[in-house]
C-alpha cells in the first residue's frame, strides 16, 4: 500500500503536545469567569466579546486537524493546519510531520 499524501483540505489526526495543551488551556476561561469580569469592568469585557472556552486540553489528546498548507510533495514532508478542539476554539499547528508521537499527524483509519 502507498503512503498517503498529504493535500489541502484534508483532515488528519493530530496528537496535542505539552506546549499545545499548555497554550490552550492558559487562553481559555469559563462562562462565569466572563459573567464575573463583564460586571466588575464593563468597559473592558464588552457585551458580545468572544472568549475561548473549551474542555481541558491534555498532552497526548487527539483533535482533527484540517491541512491548510503543505511543504513539498514527498508523503513525509511537513504540512500546517487548523486543529479543531473541544471547545469554541481552534490551534494553529505548523510545520507538522506525520508520526505517532505528540506534536504529530496521523491518518485516520478507514473503518
Amino acid at each position: 500500500m502507498s503512503e498517503q499524501m498529504p493535500a489541502i483540505g484534508r483532515i488528519v489526526h493530530y496528537r496535542l503536545s505539552v506546549d499545545d495543551a499548555d497554550a490552550i488551556n492558559r487562553r481559555r476561561t469559563s462562562g462565569q469567569s466572563i459573567a464575573e469580569r463583564m460586571l466588575a469592568r464593563p468597559q473592558v469585557w464588552h457585551t458580545g466579546a468572544q472568549a475561548h472556552i473549551g474542555n481541558f486540553a491534555s498532552v497526548g489528546d487527539v483533535f482533527p486537524m484540517m491541512i491548510t498548507k503543505t511543504w513539498g510533495d514527498d508523503p513525509r514532508n511537513a504540512v500546517n493546519g487548523q486543529v479543531f478542539l473541544d471547545g469554541n476554539d481552534v490551534l494553529w499547528a505548523t510545520s507538522v510531520h506525520v508520526g505517532d508521537g505528540p506534536r504529530t499527524f496521523s491518518w485516520p483509519v478507514k473503518g
